[in-house]
C-alpha cells in the first residue's frame, strides 16, 4: 500500500515548479511586488557586486542562494533531487536594448498577437517563455530537474514536443542556416547517430562547419538546457576553486566544450556524462537582444499566422512594423513610419515621429517634440517624484569611451554629440564607458523633462534645455538601472493599460479586445469602476456576441450584480442557436415497423483516454478538437437501452427500468417540457422533438400531438434502461440520448447514419441545457479505439481514426485495465459550466491547457499505434494530470485518498468524463499488480456501493435490431 502523503508531495511538486531568477539587483527588490509573484514559487536573486561569474558561475550562485533561502546545510545532491526547477538568467545591463535595461529584458511586455487567443494584455517575455519550459519539465525523465535558458529568447514550438530521453545533459537545437549558426554556439553529430552529441563549438565559421559537413551535421544551441542532478553538481564543483570561493565558469565555452563523444575539452568527470541533443519540433528562435530585434522578433511571430480566418479583429496597421502598448497617442502613423515601438509613454499631438523610435516611460505632458530617424527616448521614474531623461540611439550600444570615434550616441560618434552643445568627455564623470557615463539628467517638472529632452535630441542650441541639464543631477545607464523606481514605472503602466482597456473596447473591430483573456479584462473593468462598451451591433459575428455577452455577465458577476446569471444565461442561448443552426432538423416520421414489432437500440459506454474536453463547443468551434476513447461494455452486456413499439392508445408512453418511473405524453407542450435537468424522462422528450413529433421539428403541420400520432398510425410506447449508475463519468446520458435517437430512427424511417445520430446528440443536449461536446456519443456509438477529430466550425462532424486494440484485448494486457465503481455521484452541469465560461472568457489558464490536451490526444493515438502499453497507461496519467488542472474538483478528497493507496500500482489512472465521482479506470503495470489493486480496493472500500465491474472493449457500438 502506498503512503498517502508521498502521493500528496508528488502532486505538490508538480503544481509548483520552481522559478530561479538571475535578475538586475534593483529588480530583486520588488519583482514579487510588482509581478505578484509568490515568493514560494518563485526566488529571485543577482549575481554578486563586482564579480564576473560567467553563465556557469552564475547558475551555481543562484543555486546556492536559492537553497540557503530555502535548507541551509542540506546536501546539494539531496535538495537538488526534491523537486524539479527552471532556470532563467536575465540579469545582463542590457546595454543595446535600453528601453527594458531597468525592469529587465525578461519583462519586457509584448503586444498581444493579432492571431492568439487568450493573452493576456498584461503578458511580458517571461509569460511567453514559461509555457514552453514547463512543458519539457512535465516530460523529463526523474533525476532531470533542471532546465536552464535564457531571458531574452522568445522560443516556440509549433509541434508536439518528442520524449526526453535519460541522459544527464539534454539541449534543445534547431536546425538553421550556417550564416546564423556561426553567431552561437553550434552542436555537432555524426551522420551515422544525430542524436548523440559528438562535440560543441563556440561561434565556428562558415567554412569551419562547410569543412566538417561531410560526416557531421550541425544544430543550433537555442539555450535550453537540461541537466541531471549529477551534472549540475559537477559544474557547481567547477565554478568554485579550492576554497570554495565562486570564479568566473562559462556553461557554454567550457562545460559545453567538455561534453561528446569527442569533447573539445578533456575532463574525465565531465567527458563521461552522457549528452542527448533533440531538435526541438517546429521550433522557432526569437531573439530579444537590441532594440531592432525586440521589434523584429515580434513582428515575425505577429506575421506567424497569415490565414486571415484565425484573426478577428480587421485592423490593418499602416506600417506592420509598428507596435503601441500601454499607451496614449494623439498622433497617426503612416506607412513611413517604420519599426516604432511606443510602450507606457503620453505622445501628444505635437509630438512628430519618422522611424526607428522607441518611446518608452514618458508620463503625461503636452511637449513639441520632433523625433528624427533612430531617435528614441526613455523616461525612468526616480525617488518619489523625479524623472530621468535618457535618450539614445536606435543602433547604440552603450559601450566604449565617449572620446571614441567609434562610440556612438543617439546614432552617432558621441564626442560628435558633445562638441555640437559645448561640452567635453573631460567634463563627463565616467565617461571612459558610455555605460557609466553620467550624461542623463534628473528633473521633477514635466516641462524641464520635455525641454531637456528637446536639447538632447534636436536642439542642441536651446539655452533653457543646456541649463536644465548642466544643473540638474545626472546618472549614468548603470545608475538609472540600479536605482529606478520601479514601482512608480509599473504603476504608470497600469494607468495607461486601464485607459488602453476601455479604447480597445469601444473600437473591437479593430483591436484585439474579443481575443484577449476576458477574465482577467473582466476584473480589470470591475475592479477600475470601467463602464462596459456599447451592445454590439446585431449583425456582429455569433462568436463575438457570445464572448461579449460572456465578458458582461462576468463584470455584472464580479461587482455582485444579480443580473449576471440572466446575461450568461443569453450567452449559453445564443451557443445552442449556432450549434443548432447548422442543419435542417424538420423530419417527417412514419412508421416503419409491423404493429406488433419491437425496436430494441443498445449501447455501450465510453471511457476517454486523452483529450477530452477538446470535442465541448466553443473551444470545438474555434480550434477543432482531438479525443481518443474506447468503447466499453459493463459485466459482458451493453449497458444502455431502449426499446420503441407501437401503442394502441395515440400518445406517447415512456417509461424507466431501472427507475421505475412511467409518464403518460398527451400533448406538444407536454412533451416540449423537456429542460428540467434530473427528470427522468429529460432525453427521450427531446429526441422524439428531434425525430419529428414537435411542430418546429415536422415537416407537415398538425393541430395536435393526437392528430399527428393518429396520422401516423399508431402511438408510441418508449422503454429505457440504463445500467450504470447516474454521474458515472461514462457518457451514459449522451450516449443514452444517441441509443434513443437511434431507436426511433429505425422505428420511424428517419434514415440517419451514426454521424448524423451523433450530430443530433450533440443538438439534443444544447436543447436540455446541460451543453457537452461530441465525444460521448460517438464514444459509443462508434466500436473500439479510435481518434476523432473535428475542424473548427459551428458543424462538429468528427472523423474516425480506428486503432489497434492489442493493448487491451492481448491476454497479457487485458486483465490490466481496471474499472472500479466509486459510490460517489456527481453532476457534471457545473463544471461543464463553468470551463464552457473560462472558453468563452478566452481564460489564458483554460486555453493553455486545452491546446495541450489537443495535442496529448495525438501522443496517446501514436502510443497506441506502436502497441505500447507502458506509454498509453502513463500518458492516461498525464490526461488526469491535465483534467486536474482544468478544474481541481475533478479530483474530491474521497478519490485522492482512494488513488493513494494504489498510486504506486498503477502505470495510470483517471476518472472518466468530467470526474468528480463516477466509475475510476486504472492502467495497472501488470497482472500481478492489477490483483494487488483489487484487493486494496476491495479490503478499503469506501463505501457500501463501491465495487469493481468488468470492462471489454465492444466492437459493435450502437446496435439496432427488431424483434
Amino acid at each position: 500500500m502506498v503512503c498517502s502523503k508521498a502521493n500528496i508531495i508528488k502532486i505538490i511538486n508538480k503544481d509548483t515548479m520552481k522559478k530561479l531568477l538571475s535578475l538586475p539587483p534593483n529588480l530583486v527588490e520588488c519583482f514579487h511586488d510588482i509581478m505578484n509573484a509568490d515568493r514560494k514559487e518563485w526566488f529571485c536573486t543577482s549575481d554578486p557586486v563586482g564579480k564576473k561569474l560567467g553563465s556557469g558561475g552564475g547558475t551555481t550562485w543562484l543555486l546556492d542562494e536559492c537553497r540557503r533561502n530555502e535548507a541551509d546545510g542540506q546536501d546539494v545532491m539531496e535538495w537538488l533531487g526534491r523537486e524539479k526547477r527552471i532556470l532563467l538568467h536575465a540579469g545582463g545591463q542590457s546595454r543595446r536594448l535600453p528601453a527594458y535595461a531597468p525592469s529587465g529584458k525578461i519583462l519586457t511586455p509584448i503586444p498581444v498577437f493579432r492571431w492568439a487567443r487568450g493573452q493576456k494584455i498584461t503578458q511580458t517575455l517571461l509569460d511567453l517563455q514559461l509555457p514552453l519550459y514547463e512543458e519539457i519539465m512535465e516530460k523529463a525523465p526523474k533525476g532531470l530537474n533542471t532546465l536552464i535558458a535564457s531571458g531574452d529568447v522568445y522560443i516556440r514550438a509549433k509541434e508536439q514536443l518528442q520524449e526526453i530521453p535519460e541522459a544527464d545533459v539534454v539541449c534543445y537545437g534547431l536546425w538553421e542556416d550556417p550564416q546564423l549558426m556561426k553567431n552561437h554556439g553550434v552542436f555537432v553529430a555524426s551522420r551515422k547517430s544525430p542524436e548523440k552529441l559528438e562535440f560543441m563549438v563556440q561561434k565556428p565559421s562558415v567554412e569551419e562547419m562547410a569543412a566538417l559537413m561531410k560526416d557531421y551535421l550541425f544544430m543550433m544551441d537555442i539555450g535550453i538546457w537540461l541537466l541531471s542532478d549529477r551534472a549540475v553538481k559537477l559544474m557547481m564543483d567547477r565554478s568554485k576553486d579550492d576554497n570554495g570561493e565562486m570564479k568566473f565558469y562559462d556553461m557554454y565555452s567550457e562545460f559545453g566544450l567538455a561534453l561528446g563523444e569527442r569533447p573539445r575539452i578533456e575532463d574525465r568527470e565531465l567527458n563521461s556524462l552522457k549528452v542527448v541533443v533533440l531538435p526541438l519540433p517546429g521550433g522557432e528562435f526569437h531573439h530579444y537582444g537590441t532594440s531592432r530585434e525586440m521589434i523584429s522578433s515580434t513582428l515575425t511571430v505577429q506575421n506567424c499566422v497569415m490565414d486571415q480566418r484565425a484573426i478577428m479583429h480587421h485592423k490593418v496597421k499602416p506600417h506592420p512594423a509598428a507596435f503601441v502598448q500601454n499607451a496614449v497617442i494623439n498622433i497617426g502613423l503612416t506607412e513611413k513610419n517604420a519599426e516604432i515601438w511606443i510602450e507606457n509613454s503620453f505622445v501628444g499631438k505635437e509630438w512628430r515621429l519618422t522611424s526607428r523610435n522607441i518611446i518608452t516611460g514618458v508620463p503625461e505632458n503636452d511637449w513639441a517634440l520632433p523625433l528624427g530617424e533612430g531617435v528614441c527616448i526613455d523616461v525612468v521614474p526616480m525617488g518619489e517624484k523625479s524623472y530621468v531623461a535618457r535618450p539614445y540611439g536606435f543602433e547604440d550600444k552603450f559601450k566604449g569611451d565617449m572620446r571614441d570615434a567609434s562610440t556612438l550616441f543617439l546614432g552617432r560618434p558621441a564626442a560628435q554629440w558633445l562638441e555640437e552643445r559645448g561640452l567635453k568627455a573631460d567634463d563627463i564623470t565616467g565617461s571612459t564607458d558610455l555605460q557609466s557615463a553620467e550624461i542623463f539628467p534628473v528633473t521633477d517638472n514635466i516641462d524641464d523633462l520635455g525641454c531637456v529632452l528637446a536639447w538632447m535630441t534636436c536642439r542642441a542650441d536651446d539655452a533653457r534645455g543646456k541649463r536644465i541639464w548642466t544643473e540638474a543631477r545626472k546618472m549614468s545607464a548603470d545608475g538609472i538601472s540600479a536605482y529606478a523606481n520601479l514601482r512608480r514605472l509599473t504603476a504608470q503602466r497600469k494607468a495607461f493599460r486601464m485607459e488602453n482597456l476601455v479604447t480597445l473596447a469601444k473600437n473591437h473591430e479593430r483591436s484585439v479586445f474579443y481575443q484577449m483573456d476576458l477574465e482577467q479584462a473582466a476584473e480589470d473593468f470591475a475592479k477600475g469602476g470601467m463602464d462596459l462598451p456599447e451592445k454590439l451591433p446585431e449583425d456582429t459575428l455569433l462568436l463575438k456576441k457570445i464572448s461579449d455577452g460572456m465578458f458582461r455577465a462576468r463584470v455584472m458577476e464580479i461587482k455582485g450584480n444579480p443580473e449576471a446569471k440572466a446575461m450568461e444565461d443569453r450567452a449559453f442561448g445564443l451557443m445552442r442557436e449556432g450549434l443548432t443552426g447548422v442543419m435542417d432538423l424538420r423530419q417527417r416520421p412514419v412508421m416503419a415497423v409491423y404493429a406488433d414489432q419491437i425496436v430494441w437500440g443498445r449501447s455501450p459506454v465510453r471511457i476517454d483516454l486523452a483529450g477530452g474536453w477538446t470535442d465541448t463547443p466553443p473551444f470545438s468551434v474555434m480550434e477543432g478538437g482531438n479525443v481518443v476513447n474506447i468503447a466499453i461494455e459493463l459485466n459482458g452486456q451493453p449497458p444502455l437501452q431502449a426499446y420503441v413499439k407501437p401503442s394502441d392508445n395515440y400518445n406517447i408512453i415512456l417509461r424507466s427500468i431501472d427507475l421505475g418511473a412511467a409518464e403518460v405524453i398527451t400533448s406538444y407542450e407536454e412533451l416540449r417540457d423537456f429542460r428540467k435537468v434530473g427528470s427522468p424522462f429529460s432525453i427521450p422528450k427531446a429526441a422524439l422533438a428531434l425525430a419529428g413529433f414537435l411542430p418546429e421539428f415536422c415537416m407537415d403541420a398538425h393541430a395536435s400531438l393526437e392528430e399527428q400520432l393518429r396520422a401516423f398510425g399508431k402511438g408510441i410506447e418508449v422503454t429505457l434502461l440504463s445500467a450504470v449508475p447516474a454521474g458515472s463519468g461514462l457518457g451514459t446520458s449522451s450516449i443514452l440520448a444517441a441509443t434513443v435517437l437511434g431507436a426511433l430512427n429505425d422505428f420511424c424511417g428517419l434514415n440517419w447514419d451514426r454521424q448524423a445520430i451523433g450530430n443530433r446528440t450533440l443538438i439534443l443536449e444544447q436543447m436540455l441545457t446541460t451543453g457537452g461536446g461530441w465525444q460521448d456519443q460517438y464514444g459509443g456509438v462508434l466500436q473500439g479505439v479510435k481518434l476523432l477529430q473535428t475542424a473548427p466550425g459551428w458543424k462538429q462532424e468528427p472523423a474516425v481514426k480506428w486503432m489497434p486494440d492489442y493493448i487491451f484485448r492481448n491476454e497479457e494486457y487485458a486483465k490490466c485495465h481496471l474499472l472500479y465503481y466509486t459510490g460517489i455521484t456527481r453532476t457534471a452541469k457545473g463544471i461543464l459550466a463553468e470551463i464552457v465560461k473560462g472558453m468563452f472568457l478566452n481564460s489564458e489558464k483554460h486555453l493553455r491547457i486545452l491546446d495541450a490536451m489537443k495535442g496529448h490526444a495525438l501522443e496517446m493515438y501514436d502510443a497506441i499505434i506502436r502497441n505500447d502499453f507502458e506509454g498509453m497507461g502513463r500518458l492516461v496519467r498525464k490526461t488526469w494530470q491535465q483534467n486536474m488542472a482544468l478544474d481541481s474538483g475533478t479530483n474530491p478528497e474521497a478519490v485522492r485518498r482512494m488513488t493513494a493507496m494504489i498510486d504506486d500500482l498503477c502505470l495510470g489512472y483517471k476518472l472518466p468524463g468530467a470526474g468528480g465521482g463516477g466509475y475510476l479506470y486504472m492502467v495497472a503495470k501488470d497482472q500481478e499488480a492489477a490483483a494487488r489493486i483489487r484487493r486494496i480496493l476491495n479490503e478499503n472500500r469506501m463505501n457500501d456501493k463501491a465495487r469493481f465491474v468488468d470492462m471489454r472493449l465492444s466492437d459493435r457500438g450502437l446496435e439496432v435490431s427488431r424483434s
